[in-house]
């Protein structure tokens, strides 16, 4: 990635600084973040998203809330650290990397013991560790999806699941950055991914910083390019994957798996486990983000439908584990996924 999605800046104390992917590609913005209170509305507002990124900035945000109460005793902390973290929780609902990342750093904080400066030690170790791990991650998905692409190959992608949603080259990105860093020739189709544009957005404007061939087509011209035999593969990430493979991902996804399967092109999802949720049995349990009606009325500031008519916005939707080829994860590829070959691969990687 030529650009760095979020770090931590200063030390201790110390703030945040990340893109605001909502003025790409028209504007190069970054902020600084100070308060849990404008981590939550970078999150909520999508200044920062991609689930493995909310993650990291959740983790963050807690820092954010917590960084200053080193002199206090050690239940006055972990009562600070419990109310951050429900707070941050609230602001978007179906990504599971924020719960995943909230829930490891409170873990942390009762492992510790001792007073408030002790705490506050291991969660800012906690919170380097996971900006870490995202980036070993992101490679380890790299490696193993590129894999599957041979030289030559043309991919189609749909939303954003590349550096701008982690801290390194992405998850559904990944392994076309590999790819093409060993000497590979790979070009990409890119969905724009309505209503917020996210493929036209971030993923063109990254891969062709990157250097990566990228076109970009609109959401109803995927099945054109596949029927034209243009397309060899589907990579996609996800924000939410349950133990029986179902993937919730970017709304209009479920509608590129099924064109694949209609097409025989195989449909690969890239995912770290820290995505994988084991409490939820189907994707019919993963709850549905709900977001408003201006963002398909008044799309950018420009209103595009009639005052007053109903509007439906669901920011994701959920594609069958029996539409997916593979899931790349950082320990493997679990092929034809379903609730056996899911928590085989969960086990591997110790989270069952």
């Amino acid at each position: 990635m030529p650009v760095a999605t979020i770090l931590w800046e200063g030390g201790r104390p110390g703030h945040v600084r990340l893109i605001d992917q909502t003025r790409l590609p028209v504007e190069y913005v970054v902020l600084d973040v100070r308060t849990v209170e404008e981590m939550f509305d970078c999150i909520r507002r999508l200044a920062v998203r991609g689930a493995p990124a909310i993650g990291v900035a959740a983790a963050f945000g807690l820092l954010l809330g917590v960084q200053h109460l080193e002199e206090r005793d050690r239940e006055d902390t972990l009562g600070r650290v419990r109310e951050t973290a429900a707070y941050l929780a609230k602001s978007r609902p179906t990504a599971v990397n924020l719960f995943w990342a909230l829930e490891r750093m409170a873990a942390r904080a009762t492992r510790d013991y001792g007073t408030g400066a002790g705490i506050i030690d291991g969660l800012f170790a906690e919170a380097r560790a996971i900006f870490e791990e995202d980036k070993a991650i992101c490679r380890r998905i790299g490696a193993v999806g590129a894999e599957l692409l041979k030289d030559g190959c043309t991919v189609l992608t749909h939303c954003n699941a590349g550096g701008l949603a982690t801290v390194d080259y992405g998850t559904a990105l990944a392994p076309v950055y590999v790819a093409k860093d060993q000497g590979k020739t790979i070009r990409v189709f890119a969905d724009e991914t309505r209503p917020l544009l996210q493929g036209a957005r971030l993923t063109a404007w990254e891969l062709h910083q990157s250097g990566i061939d990228v076109t970009l087509i609109t959401d109803n011209m995927a099945a054109r390019v596949m029927f034209e035999g243009r397309i060899d593969a589907v990579l996609v990430g996800a924000d939410r994957i349950a133990r029986n493979g179902d993937v919730a991902n970017k709304i209009g996804t479920y509608g590129v798996a099924v064109l694949a399967r209609e097409h025989g092109i195989p449909f690969y999802v890239c995912a770290p486990l820290s995505t994988f949720d084991a409490r939820m049995a189907s994707g019919a349990e993963i709850p549905i983000e709900q977001r408003g009606a201006e963002e398909v009325a008044c799309g950018f500031g420009q209103r595009t439908a009639p005052e007053g008519v109903r509007i439906y916005n669901p920011a994701f939707d959920v594609t069958p584990a029996r539409l997916v080829t593979g899931i790349v994860t950082e320990v493997g590829l679990i092929e034809r996924p379903d609730q056996q070959s899911v928590e085989a691969a969960l086990r591997r990687g110790g989270v069952l």
